[in-house]
């Protein structure tokens, strides 16, 4: 049976974390919630929800997911496969059986959930995110011959694999590093779609204007640092 960890970066969720919580499925054998530095119950709450909550002070979604990291690999049993979610309650976390499938059954190294228009709730990302994962999409597919169609963070990662690839990005940049180096790296991947609603709350990225403009060129500028390595 494979072991399964889930890594939820969060700021400011505790009115979306329960419900996330609630609906993660019981094959997974622990959920890490990174509190990343909130200012409400967010930590609170998600420990009452059975959540592991570390905390990490300095803000960035990297930041997060590489304090989970850093905790997982202090831990006697490792996983064998990570998936990360996040916990504004805009995936389905359901669907998680449908994303770790495809490694268990057919030994895919990673997964990612893909948003696709037809399962988008209306409204569930914003023009500009739709612009910039076309664009980022494209960009892989021309320097790369990549296949992906969305920068979805609803993903899963065989855990040994992850590992290899060196994630380093602290911040906006971290979703799109990961598929790079797995191009990089030659993994096998595929794409399940996935459903995606309104998150509760405001994004901290897309609901800026700085933060969506921030990720913009992080995400451009780890494209081309590859494309041009």
């Amino acid at each position: 049976m494979q072991i399964i960890n889930v890594i939820i970066p969060a700021y400011n969720e505790e009115y979306a974390i329960t419900s996330v919580l609630n609906e993660i499925p019981k094959l997974v054998s622990e959920v890490i919630v990174v509190d990343n530095n909130s200012t409400d119950q967010t930590s609170v709450i998600s420990k009452k929800g059975g959540a592991t909550v570390l905390f990490e002070g300095r803000k960035g979604y990297g930041y997060a997911c590489l304090k989970g990291l850093e905790y997982i690999s202090k831990q006697e049993i490792k996983p064998d496969i990570i998936v990360f979610l996040d916990g504004d309650y805009s995936d389905y976390p359901e669907e998680l059986h449908q994303l770790v499938e495809p490694i268990i059954s057919n030994n895919i190294d990673f997964v990612i959930g893909a948003r696709v228009k037809k399962y988008r709730e209306n409204g569930s990302m914003t023009p500009q995110q739709v612009f910039g994962n076309w664009l980022a999409c494209f960009l892989m597919k021309l320097f790369f011959n990549s296949k992906f169609t969305d920068l979805g963070p609803f993903r899963a990662i065989k855990y040994d694999k992850l590992l290899s690839l060196g994630m380093e990005d602290k911040t906006y940049g971290w979703t799109v590093e990961m598929q790079l180096k797995a191009l990089k790296n030659d993994l096998s991947y595929v794409e399940i779609p996935v459903r995606y609603k309104n998150r509760i709350g405001v994004s901290k990225v897309s609901g800026t204007v700085v933060g969506t403009v921030m990720a913009g060129i992080k995400i451009i500028g780890w494209i081309l640092k590859y494309a041009f390595k």
